[in-house]
């Protein structure tokens, strides 16, 4: 007897469970809800999380309901980087460090240098960026070995040029950049008015207007 195929595993699945009883089925919805996020590596989007369940499912309430069994749990459902992921609370993070620093290793976000901290906050609030503009802000020099660790790290991406003298490479988030930080999109980054205010971010000023030249209106934020 021949193994089953993918397309025979799939056809037997039932999202919808009509013959359990309504309470039975709920609770069967959040498990598969849950378990299915508990084993992605990235964040599930909702529409893969409604294939899980019945047509009849809200699955916003559903969400909630997961939400309210882990309330006494160390780790918490968030919605990042346009899907659905487990993390562990912020006010475990002291622990995490602790036992990092010994020989566990901690899977996640990849270490990076306060260098390459800096630089990859600036691409958030100024992308498109080139090195130079971002070399602006931190008031030193990033290399290219800090936009290839970057890049390695899938944090950035260099595919565009900027509209200017010699075309540069113009470097801009990604998608995995809002997973590591937490984001569910790049409206969530704190307002970067503030933040030049207090001076910890500032705008490069080169001699041509930036955001003219990036074809960027006030309006685009």
């Amino acid at each position: 007897m021949g193994r089953p195929q993918k397309s025979e595993l799939h056809e037997s699945f039932d999202p919808a469970l009509m013959e359990l009883p309504e309470a039975v089925r709920w609770r069967e919805w959040m498990g598969r809800v849950e378990a299915v996020i508990f084993a992605a590596r990235t964040p599930v989007s909702r529409e893969t999380l409604a294939r899980l369940v019945g047509a009849t499912c809200n699955l916003d309430d559903l969400i909630a309901d997961i939400r309210d069994d882990l309330r006494a749990r160390p780790y918490e459902l968030v919605f990042v980087a346009g899907g659905y992921q487990l993390r562990t609370r912020p006010r475990f993070a002291p622990a995490i460090r602790a036992a990092a620093g010994g020989d566990l290793r901690i899977a996640g976000a990849p270490e990076l240098t306060p260098t390459e901290i800096l630089a990859v906050t600036a691409i958030a609030y100024l992308q498109p960026a080139t090195r130079a503009e971002l070399s602006s802000v931190a008031g030193k020099e990033i290399s290219r070995d800090v936009i290839g660790a970057l890049k390695r790290h899938g944090l950035i991406d260099g595919a565009l040029r900027a509209p200017r003298p010699g075309a540069p490479f113009a470097y801009v988030t990604t998608k995995k950049f809002l997973e590591v930080f937490g984001l569910a999109t790049l409206r969530e980054l704190p307002d970067i008015e503030r933040l030049e205010d207090e001076g910890l971010l500032e705008r490069p000023q080169p001699e041509a207007d930036l955001d003219g030249a990036l074809g960027l209106s006030a309006d685009d934020g």
